[in-house]
């Protein structure tokens, strides 16, 4: 037996977390199902991590080998299958035949078997939740119940191919900025270390006082020469304890707040966020979840742990018995459009509507700010370039332009 660490949400969207015995994490797995615990990560505890060979291997490995369009692949695969009327399990075994990589075709195996031992699919799903997270395994297992599984793969289809376009859109449009604050940053390095040190020695032979700014450029200068390799790990060092304190739960929310406030960028996150959770409502409320379990699933797909955190506090005012509207009035964190297509959607019943509405309207806004995300930003990358560049001319040329000056009086 293995102790294995566990997170996952309970009926009621909570989150919970544990250690558990078992043989292997796909045990673990069927017992917090069984308790009705959704999963969301299972790995062995630290001082079991050296046995995680063998039976419970499945659910930790694939989080590093499946990538996001093969699970987007999966989805719009199997929508197709079930539209036309293949039954399931007949899907899944020409879904792995056809799969081009071992990981995935180890979950299609471990899927059927699944449901060779009578499991529901979404009980299979929910034994990979690095494959499958709780926002999937809701809406799957709702297509279940209802009988409308084929428009749920559909709908989930829709939500990570648009995921998948923004994702590339960001990096495509920040892929010009980041050559060019690279380019700056070689040029500071080189300048600081090679070009300042040649013009100090010529300004000191002169003897003269020399300008505040140049006196700056050098005091830096000289800083780089003599420290560069603790400046170095200083960055480096930063950038770790960033990332590190982004990864725990309060420095997670504090940048997920400072992202919404960013210039240019924060205006496009926030309406994807906001994208996200239109559309994430939408299909839970269409395919018939209960509000509260809605939002709990919602606040697990915003990718954003300060919006996330005004949605479960939606979720806790609808427990309440506060509306939809005054509860996301009280949170502070949609904009009026959202609160008005809301408003109309509860009192007019038709509430997934509205919300898609808002979900297609940011979407197209999202996807066109991206594309001119690099054009927007170019200003500004022109400013810090004509900093540097002013800031480099005041400090080297002054000095020259002064003793030029003085030479000619003489």
């Amino acid at each position: 037996m293995t102790n294995f660490s566990y997170r996952g949400r309970d009926a009621e969207g909570k989150a919970v977390e544990g250690q558990f015995d078992a043989a292997s994490a796909a045990a673990v797995a069927d017992s917090l199902l069984g308790r009705g615990i959704t999963p969301l990560g299972i790995a062995p505890a630290p001082e079991h991590a050296d046995n995680l060979a063998g039976g419970g291997a499945g659910v930790s490995l694939f989080k590093s080998k499946i990538e996001y369009l093969e699970v987007l692949l999966f989805t719009r695969q199997l929508h197709t299958l079930i539209k036309a009327g293949v039954p399931l399990m007949r899907a899944l075994t020409g879904l792995q035949e056809s799969a081009s990589k071992p990981a995935m075709r180890n979950v299609l195996q471990a899927l059927r078997g699944s449901l060779d031992s009578g499991h529901e699919l979404w009980a299979a799903m929910a034994r990979h939740p690095q494959v499958f997270n709780s926002f999937y395994l809701a809406m799957v297992r709702v297509g279940e119940a209802s009988g409308r599984l084929e428009e749920v793969f559909l709908s989930l289809y829709r939500h990570l191919a648009f995921e998948r376009f923004m994702r590339d859109q960001v990096k495509t449009a920040l892929r010009y900025p980041g050559f060019v604050l690279a380019a700056m940053a070689v040029a500071i390095f080189v300048v600081n270390l090679f070009v300042i040190p040649a013009f100090a020695r010529v300004f000191q032979g002169f003897g003269a006082q020399l300008p505040l700014m140049t006196r700056v450029l050098i005091s830096f200068s000289r800083l780089m020469v003599d420290w560069w390799y603790l400046m170095i790990f200083a960055a480096a060092a930063a950038i770790f304890a960033f990332h590190r304190s982004t990864a725990t739960g309060p420095g997670r929310l504090w940048w997920d707040r400072v992202k919404l406030s960013l210039p240019v960028a924060g205006a496009v996150i926030r309406k994807a966020t906001l994208a996200r959770f239109a559309s994430s409502f939408a299909i839970s409320t269409r395919s018939g979840v209960p509000i509260t379990q809605a939002l709990s699933n919602v606040a697990l797909t915003v990718d954003n742990a300060f919006i996330a955190g005004k949605v479960e506090a939606m979720r806790d005012g609808v427990q309440r018995g506060e509306s939809i509207l005054r509860t996301a009035i009280g949170t502070g964190a949609f904009t009026p459009m959202v609160l008005q297509m809301i408003a109309v959607g509860e009192e007019s019943g038709s509430l997934d509507e509205m919300l898609q509405e808002v979900a297609d309207l940011y979407q197209e806004e999202v996807e066109y700010e991206l594309k001119t995300l690099g054009q927007q930003i170019e200003p500004i990358l022109i400013v810090l370039l004509g900093i540097m560049v002013l800031i480099l001319a005041l400090g080297i040329f002054l000095p020259i332009w002064d003793l030029g000056k003085v030479a000619i009086k003489h």
